[in-house]
C-alpha cells in the first residue's frame, strides 16, 4: 500500500482503506438514481419534489407535439399522492425485443430507455424527453407507483415500489374502441424526499399554464383533492365547497402568452398587438412573440420542445444579439440615431420588453437532466436570423409602433449614460475626499499646499467639484475627532473608575483630587 501524505489541508478526510478492484462498485438497475437523486432531478428538496411532476407531464405534452394528443389531467390527491393522465397513444405494452420485457416495464424499470432518440426507430419527431430517463427517474423516487396504459381496447397496469416490479404487467379489462392513453400515479418516496413531500398548487399550476400556452389547443386540467375549500363568487358570495380546480387551454399559444404577462402585471403597453415572428429550417422550428411596456423591466421566457430553459442557451442567445442589431440598424438608416450618438445596449432595448422564445428541434442538446440550458449551435444562427428579417420588415411596415418603442430604448439609453455620469462624478468626488483627508493628515495645515493636493485630483475641475468645500469638511472632520480625543483622555485620566458608557448604571463616582499632570 502507498505512503500515506498528510498535510493541514487533507489532515481530516486521510483514509488508512485499502484502493483495489473490490472497492469499485456497480450500481445496477435504477440505484444510481436513488443514490444520487440530484443528478437527475436537481434536488431533493421542492424544486425536485415538483420536477418529478413535469416529467411525466413532458411525456403527454410529447404526444401532443405528435399529434395524439389534446388533454391532460393532473390530480393532487390525499397524501400528496400524484396522478397524471392523458388521451395520447398509450405507452406500448408488447415485448421488447432486446430485454424480452414489456416495453412498459423498459421504460419504467431501465435507464436511456425510451422512443425519443431519433432516427428511424423514433416515435416522435420533436420531444422534450430526450435521454430515455424521465420515468424511470421518477419510479426510482417514488414509494410506489401505478401506471396503467389503455390501448387496443385493452387496460393494462403494472405496479412498481422504489423501483423495482411489484408483480408483472396485467390485463385488468377492456376499454371501448379507439380510447388510448396512459394514466400514472405516484407517491414520492419520504427516503428521498426528506424535507418535504407536499406540493404547491401555485407552482404546478404556473408550469401548467405554460405548457398550455405553448401548445396551442391543448387543455390541461389541474384539481387538487387533498381538501374541499369555499369559493368566492364573482357576487362576493361564498359558493359551495368543492376541490380546487384550474382549466387552461388558450388557442392563441405564445402570443396568448404575452398578453397574459402584461395583464397578469397590469402593465401599460406601448402598442396594442403582440409583435409575432417564426421561422423554420429542416433543423427545428422557432416562435417568437413580444411586446414592450412602459415599465423599466425585462420579461424573457425561453423554452426548448416546450422545457423551460431558465438559464437561457443559444436560443436566447441568438435572440438577444439580433434585437439589438436591428434597434440599431432601424435607427441609424431612419435617422433615428446620429452619427455622435453612441448605439443602443442590449440592456437599452430590452427595457419594458416581455418576450417569449419557443424554439421545437428534432435533436436538442440541453445541459444535464434538469435542461435548464439549450446547447445547440444551429439554433443560434436560425433565430438571429429570423428576428432580424422578420422584426426589420415588421418596422418597416409599422414604422408608428418602431418610433414608440424606439423612444423608450433611447430613454434607457440616456438614463443608463446619465447614470453613468453620476457614478463618474461620484468617484471624482470621493478621490477629492481622499486627497483631502491625506493633505491634513501630513500637516499641511497653514498654508495652500492642501489645496493644492486637492485640485490635482483628476476630473476635479471637469466636473465642477467645489474643492473649498470638500476641505472644509475635511477640517471639521479632523476638528470633530480631535475634540473627542481630548475628552476621552480627560475622563480617563481624572476618572479612572468611571463605568463604561455602555453599562446600566448612571452613576457617577465622586470626583477625585486631580493630580499634577506632566504632558
Amino acid at each position: 500500500m502507498a505512503e500515506e501524505i498528510i498535510t493541514s489541508t487533507n489532515a481530516d478526510t486521510v483514509t488508512d482503506h485499502e484502493y483495489n478492484a473490490s472497492e469499485i462498485q456497480v450500481l445496477k438497475g435504477l440505484e444510481a438514481v436513488r443514490k444520487r437523486p440530484g443528478m437527475y432531478i436537481g434536488s431533493t428538496g421542492e424544486r425536485g419534489l415538483h420536477h418529478l411532476v413535469y416529467e411525466i407531464v413532458d411525456n403527454a405534452i410529447d404526444e401532443a407535439l405528435a399529434g395524439y394528443c389534446d388533454h391532460i389531467e393532473v390530480k393532487i390527491l390525499k397524501d400528496n399522492i400524484i396522478q397524471v393522465t392523458d388521451n395520447g397513444r398509450g405507452i406500448p405494452v408488447d415485448i421488447q425485443a432486446d430485454t424480452g420485457l414489456p416495453a412498459v416495464t423498459v421504460v419504467y424499470t431501465i435507464l436511456h430507455a425510451g422512443g425519443k432518440f431519433g432516427g428511424e426507430n423514433s416515435g416522435y419527431k420533436v420531444a422534450g424527453g430526450l435521454h430515455g430517463v424521465g420515468a424511470s427517474v421518477v419510479n426510482a423516487c417514488s414509494e410506489w407507483l401505478t401506471v396503467n396504459v389503455r390501448r387496443d381496447g385493452k387496460e393494462y397496469e403494472q405496479t412498481f415500489r422504489r423501483g423495482d416490479p411489484d408483480g408483472d404487467l396485467k390485463c385488468i379489462g377492456t376499454v371501448a374502441e379507439g380510447v388510448t392513453g396512459t394514466r400514472v400515479t405516484f407517491k414520492p418516496d419520504p427516503e428521498m424526499f426528506k424535507d418535504t413531500t407536499v406540493y404547491d398548487f401555485d407552482t404546478l399550476e404556473k408550469r401548467l399554464r405554460e405548457e398550455s400556452f405553448l401548445n396551442a389547443g391543448v387543455k390541461i386540467t389541474l384539481t387538487d383533492e387533498r381538501q374541499l375549500y369555499t369559493p368566492v363568487l364573482e357576487d362576493g358570495q361564498e359558493g359551495d365547497p368543492c376541490y380546487r380546480s384550474e382549466v387552461m387551454c388558450y388557442e392563441g399559444g405564445i402570443k396568448s402568452f404575452v398578453t397574459y404577462l402584461g395583464e397578469k402585471r397590469k402593465l401599460e403597453v406601448l402598442h396594442p398587438n403582440v409583435i409575432y415572428l417564426k421561422g423554420q429550417t429542416d433543423r427545428g422550428v422557432a416562435e417568437i412573440a413580444l411586446q414592450y411596456n412602459s415599465s423599466y423591466n425585462e420579461l424573457l421566457l425561453s423554452f426548448a420542445n416546450n422545457v423551460n430553459t431558465p438559464d437561457g442557451g443559444t436560443h436566447e442567445e441568438g435572440f438577444k444579439a439580433s434585437l439589438t442589431r436591428v434597434f440599431n440598424d432601424y435607427g441609424r438608416s431612419h435617422g433615428l440615431l446620429k452619427d455622435k450618438d453612441e448605439n443602443l445596449s442590449g440592456a437599452d432595448v430590452r427595457e419594458g420588453l416581455i418576450c417569449v422564445i419557443s424554439v421545437k428541434l428534432q435533436e436538442a442538446e440541453f445541459e444535464g437532466q434538469t435542461k435548464a440550458k439549450l446547447g445547440n449551435t444551429e439554433i443560434r444562427t436560425l433565430v438571429s436570423n429570423m428576428v432580424y428579417s422578420k422584426l426589420m420588415e415588421f418596422f418597416e411596415e409599422n414604422p408608428g409602433v418602431a418610433k414608440a418603442i424606439f423612444e423608450k430604448a433611447t430613454q434607457a439609453a440616456r438614463a443608463r449614460a446619465a447614470a453613468k455620469g453620476v457614478v463618474a462624478v461620484g468617484r471624482v468626488i470621493l478621490r477629492c475626499k481622499i486627497r483631502a483627508a491625506a493633505a491634513i493628515a501630513d500637516g499641511y495645515l497653514c498654508n495652500g499646499n492642501q489645496r493644492h493636493a486637492v485640485r490635482r485630483c483628476d476630473g476635479a475641475a471637469d466636473h465642477g467639484i467645489d474643492v473649498d468645500h470638500i476641505l472644509d469638511l475635511a477640517h471639521g472632520i479632523r476638528h470633530h475627532f480631535t475634540q473627542r480625543m481630548i475628552h476621552v483622555l480627560h475622563r480617563l485620566y481624572f476618572y479612572p473608575d468611571m463605568p463604561d458608557r455602555s453599562s446600566r448604571s448612571r452613576s457617577r463616582p465622586e470626583a477625585q483630587a486631580p493630580a499634577r499632570v506632566r504632558w
